[in-house]
């Protein structure tokens, strides 16, 4: 095999350099979900946690007839509105 020859001095970066900490690689994946969890964990607290007013919070039993109860047929059109094409 040939090898390129290099100049003294002239080194290849390593990735290990490239890296922005010294930390262990599994370390350092552990610290970004912590800090990705505690980070969603505040923004869930701060904005989905609660309803804005008591108003907006529904039975539960009212919910899940809503829910499960069958769709209605389709509504006829309404023939109070112009057809197409029509003036």
């Amino acid at each position: 095999m040939n090898r390129v020859e290099r100049p003294t001095g002239m080194r290849l970066p390593r990735l290990n350099t490239l890296r922005l900490t010294r930390l262990p690689l599994a370390l350092e994946i552990t610290l970004a979900l912590l800090f990705k969890i505690v980070i969603l964990t505040f923004l869930w607290k701060a904005f989905f946690s609660t309803p804005q007013t008591k108003k907006m919070a529904l039975p539960t039993p009212q919910v899940e007839q809503h829910l499960l109860a069958a769709r209605p047929a389709a509504a006829p059109p309404d023939s109070s509105l112009p057809k197409k094409g029509s003036r």
